[in-house]
């Protein structure tokens, strides 16, 4: 339960997000590779990096390493073995099949969608192409010179006949069903004076047969890429790939396309793929954050802010805190110290001694991590305005002098000193007392320098460019007898 409940505190909404967003972008992947050799390939990558984790958890380094081995020259056979048909995969969908829709499992195209798919790919390439699908009636009488070809239809297929340098690709294509019937094919010509002045001979071609049979004839254009489809009288510019198959979906009397339907065994196949691709991704995020969560300790330096104009910190308890930190490995890992912050506020304090205690709202940490404990987790402030003042030195004497002596002239340079430190001690500081003489060592007249003596706990220190050693001269004389 403790563990849980560190793990919650953890877990980010960048997380949620990055979970959400990998799973979804896998689970695409399953839908537009599903029943190709290629997501069987994925598959297999993804086991093995499954047995490679199970290695690195049981400390076994040169199965580990191995592994990894076999999973990078894997993943490179894959992408080099099956290129065409990722290539293939990826051009039969537009953006918004890839990114959002679901369709059924692969199965063979019909022959609709097949001109369709030719047809655009040679617009794109700027390939003239003239292709025949007859209607109801034999259009034999209205062509001639004709090439059996009797081949099976297939966008290639399309494409190597129109192509410029094929010695049929001036003529036209008849297509019956899904088989090309012939190739080369001469037609009439149409006599209309109405046509567009850019219509070239295919153009009129196509209306020639349009006029004189019941066949549907659609043209691109060698210049421009433009398509147009030709029936009877009647002359369709051609945009796009659904007006196309509806165009001849309604010549050859085909009902139209119906919306897809899933079955439930399908529903329940995409339903199981979701939920595993959701498994998989958080799998390899907890992997990747090692666990529920680290602890580390960082020490952290305490940052004072709106202190008072006037006011000085003369001392602290502690100038930086400990922080007991808990997160995932890898954001712990990634953790730099100038993301950590532990920030007392001085806006309120009065002159004197001041005690703060270390909270949550003290503390900054990046999101994701979660502070356990702070070590220490008070600290003492000692603010006040800052004076200068001058105050008399005197020589602290300990001891005696031998019994046949007598001082009788003392003489301190300087005499005074400027001190600054709070106010309070500062007034209260009467005169500054020299390091202990002692007495007993002296014998006759002379003169020595003697450092000044300050109380660590009154923060009075001299002024800047004070002298901190005063000369002390004396003169002894024995005394008479």
């Amino acid at each position: 339960m403790d563990e849980f409940a560190l793990f919650s505190l953890s877990f980010r909404w960048q997380d949620a997000v990055d979970i959400i967003l990998n799973s979804y972008l896998l689970f695409r992947f399953y839908i537009i590779f599903r029943g190709t050799i290629v997501l069987r390939g994925l598959i297999g990558i993804a086991f093995l990096w499954f047995f490679q984790s199970l290695a690195v958890y049981f400390g076994m380094i040169l199965t580990s390493w191995a592994i990894q081995g076999i999973m990078a020259v894997a993943a490179l056979i894959l992408i080099v073995v099956f290129r065409n048909e990722i290539r293939s995969v990826i051009q039969a969908k537009d953006l918004k099949s890839i990114l959002w829709g679901i369709s059924q499992k692969p199965q063979g195209k019909t022959s609709v969608e097949l001109i369709v798919e030719g047809v655009f790919e040679m617009s794109q390439k700027y390939v003239g192409a003239l292709i025949v699908i007859p209607g109801e009636h034999d259009i034999q009488e209205q062509v001639q010179n004709g090439i059996s070809w009797q081949g099976k239809l297939s966008k290639e297929m399309l494409l190597s006949i129109f192509f410029r340098d094929n010695p049929v690709h001036d003529g036209a294509a008849i297509v019956h069903g899904d088989r090309i019937t012939e190739v080369g094919v001469i037609l009439p010509l149409s006599q209309r004076k109405d046509i567009p002045s850019y219509y070239g001979t295919r153009h009129r071609a196509a209306l020639g047969i349009a006029e004189n049979s019941d066949a549907l004839a659609i043209v691109v254009s060698e210049e421009s890429g433009r398509i147009i489809a030709a029936k009877g009288n009647k002359i369709s510019p051609v945009h796009r790939k659904g007006l196309l198959g509806d165009i001849i979906r309604e010549h050859l009397k085909i009902a139209p396309k119906e919306p897809l339907k899933y079955p439930e065994r399908e529903r329940l196949e995409i339903g199981l793929a979701a939920m595993v691709s959701l498994l998989f991704v958080v799998g390899v995020w907890l992997s990747f954050s090692k666990g529920f969560y680290t602890l580390v300790t960082m020490e952290v330096p305490i940052q004072y802010m709106n202190r008072k104009p006037g006011l000085e910190i003369f001392d602290t308890s502690v100038t930086s805190v400990r922080l007991n930190l808990s997160g995932s490995g890898a954001l712990l890992k990634s953790l730099r110290p100038d993301q950590l912050s532990v920030r007392i506020d001085l806006g309120n304090v009065r002159p004197g001694q001041n005690n703060f205690n270390i909270t949550q709202d003290n503390i900054t940490l990046p999101p994701g991590i979660s502070l356990m404990k702070v070590e220490p987790a008070a600290v003492t402030v000692i603010l006040d305005v800052p004076v200068t003042k001058e105050v008399p030195i005197q020589a602290d004497w300990r001891g005696s002098l031998s019994p046949d002596l007598l001082l009788i002239e003392v003489d301190i340079s300087p005499k005074t000193l400027q001190i600054t430190g709070p106010r309070t001690n500062v007034y209260e500081t009467a005169t500054i007392y020299t390091e202990k003489i002692n007495l007993s060592n002296i014998s006759k007249s002379g003169t020595i320098l003697v450092p000044l003596v300050f109380d660590p706990s009154t923060y009075i220190r001299p002024a800047p460019q004070s002298k901190t050693l005063v000369t002390v001269q004396y003169v002894v004389e024995e005394r008479s007898q």
